[in-house]
C-alpha cells in the first residue's frame, strides 16, 4: 500500500446540503493555510456566466475618480451583469483583477475589502491579481473579469 504524495484535499460546501441555489464547493487542500479574501479553488456545476473585462465607469462611460471608487464601480457593474443572467454574488467562482499599479492596490487593500464585502458579501471565489502596463481606457486603474456558475 502506498501513501499518496502531496496534500489531501478538503472540499467545503458553501451551501446547505438541501440548497441547490448556490451549490459551490471551496477546494482547500488539507494542511494549506486558509487564504484571506480569496479561495484556492472552487468546484461548481451549472450554467456558466462570463463577463468581459469590466472597468469602473458608469452607464455614460464616465470613470469614477480614484482607485477605490473605480473598484466599487467595477464590482457594481459586475453585479449588474450577473443579475442580467439571474446570477448572484455567491455564484462567482473566479475573478481576475488587472491593476496598473500593484502598490496602489496594496495601499488601498483595507478599503477595497470593505467595498468588495459591501457588494459581494463574504463570498470569496478563486482570484488572480496581475499588474499590467496599462488598460485600454488610459484613465482606468483596474479592470476585472468574472466567471459565475448558476446551479441547475
Amino acid at each position: 500500500m502506498t501513501t499518496p504524495k502531496g496534500p489531501q484535499l478538503a472540499v467545503l460546501s458553501t451551501a446547505d446540503e438541501n440548497d441547490t441555489r448556490s451549490a459551490t464547493q471551496i477546494l482547500q487542500p488539507s494542511g494549506w493555510p486558509v487564504p484571506k479574501g480569496y479561495a484556492n479553488g472552487i468546484a461548481a456545476e451549472g450554467r456558466i456566466v462570463v463577463t468581459g473585462g469590466v472597468i469602473g465607469w458608469d452607464a455614460e462611460e464616465r470613470l469614477a475618480d480614484g482607485f477605490v471608487a473605480q473598484v466599487h464601480q467595477a464590482l457594481s457593474n459586475i453585479a449588474a451583469i450577473l443579475a442580467e443572467a439571474g446570477a448572484r454574488p455567491e455564484h462567482l467562482v473566479r475573478l481576475t483583477w488587472y491593476v496598473v499599479d500593484m502598490d496602489e492596490y496594496l495601499a488601498n487593500l483595507k478599503e477595497v475589502g470593505k467595498v468588495y464585502r459591501a457588494i459581494f458579501g463574504a463570498h470569496y471565489p478563486a482570484m488572480a491579481l496581475l499588474q499590467v502596463v496599462r488598460l485600454v481606457e488610459k484613465a482606468a486603474r483596474v479592470e476585472i473579469e468574472a466567471t459565475a456558475v448558476i446551479p441547475r
